[in-house]
């Protein structure tokens, strides 16, 4: 007799790398028509724990409003006065929350694995809000789409500079392989202590670059990231990475972070105000963009 029913194979965001060219183009399609008209509560029936291991505030509470805009029910689990204190595992903390049959886990955690070996388990659909310094996909699903709004639909073939502590950087390195996939030119800026191995175009000086990109990434100085300390302190970083209106000058350059600036020090409280600075626009992007992810792999797939 023939199966009457046969269980979807769960579908999960541990970076972008999990999804097709069709799916990112159908998550930046259902952004735009969200940021345009509010849709239905399309998961009113559906069920989201967030896990946070780290501090955020942008991430989080993006994902629980686009949660809630789509009319899904939300608990925060504070991982600080969870069992996982008590000594419980993380793999029992994940499975005690999962036999309440969540429809999926947000998590973040400063291990680059943690996300995959959840998903591994096959419990509930996870969803990555920033693992280690390799993964942050969410993230650079909102600054292509902030970039594709920019350029009216296209990214090809643009040049992008990545600006500052990029070993760091989960940001960057989502970043890098979704910006390339995408065809644009990345190249990275950074002294060297704060560059990754890589093959893409190297510069430690922000000036040899300005007059080719058409996009600044600038990204926050984790100064206390680095054993050995490059820089005295913020205020002779800024003096060679900050993005301000003297270096910039007239220069046509969508300005992007992934927040929290530290101001006058990744980037000047002149060019914030600037019109080329899109960083609230990547935190308005950013909910459009968690809609449609959550659309994606709870309803969709």
């Amino acid at each position: 007799m023939a199966k009457l029913f046969q269980r979807v194979p769960m579908q999960h965001l541990l970076d972008t790398t999990n999804l097709s060219d069709e799916q990112i183009i159908q998550i930046l399609e259902d952004a735009k028509r969200f940021k345009h008209q509010r849709p239905p509560h399309l998961l009113r029936d559906k069920l989201l724990i967030t896990l946070f291991f780290e501090n955020s505030t942008r991430t989080r509470s993006s994902f629980e409003v686009a949660a809630k805009r789509l009319g899904a029910t939300v608990v925060h689990l504070d991982p600080s006065r969870s069992s996982t204190n008590k000594g419980e595992t993380l793999e029992d903390t994940f499975a005690n929350l999962c036999a309440m049959e969540p429809d999926g886990v947000i998590i973040r955690h400063w291990e680059n694995h943690t996300p995959q070996l959840l998903a591994d388990k096959k419990m509930t659909s996870v969803i990555n809000a920033g693992a280690g310094s390799y993964a942050h996909p969410t993230q650079a699903l909102l600054d292509l789409f902030t970039m594709m709004e920019h350029f009216d639909g296209n990214v090809s073939g643009k040049t992008i500079a990545i600006v500052g502590d990029i070993i760091s950087s989960r940001v960057a390195s989502s970043g890098i392989r979704l910006f390339v996939r995408m065809g644009m030119r990345v190249i990275l800026v950074a002294p060297q202590p704060f560059m990754p191995e890589s093959n893409l175009p190297q510069y430690e000086r922000l000036e040899e670059v300005l007059d080719e990109v058409d996009v600044i990434m600038s990204l926050r100085a984790q100064l206390e990231r680095h054993a050995t300390p490059l820089f005295d302190d913020y205020e002779t970083y800024s003096k060679h990475y900050c993005i301000s209106q003297d270096r910039l000058g007239d220069r046509e350059i969508l300005i992007l972070h992934p927040g929290p600036v530290m101001r006058n020090i990744d980037i000047s409280d002149e060019i914030l105000k600037d019109s080329r600075c899109k960083v609230l626009e990547q935190v308005k992007n950013g909910v459009y963009i968690r809609m449609a992810v959550l659309k994606l792999l709870l309803l969709d797939a």
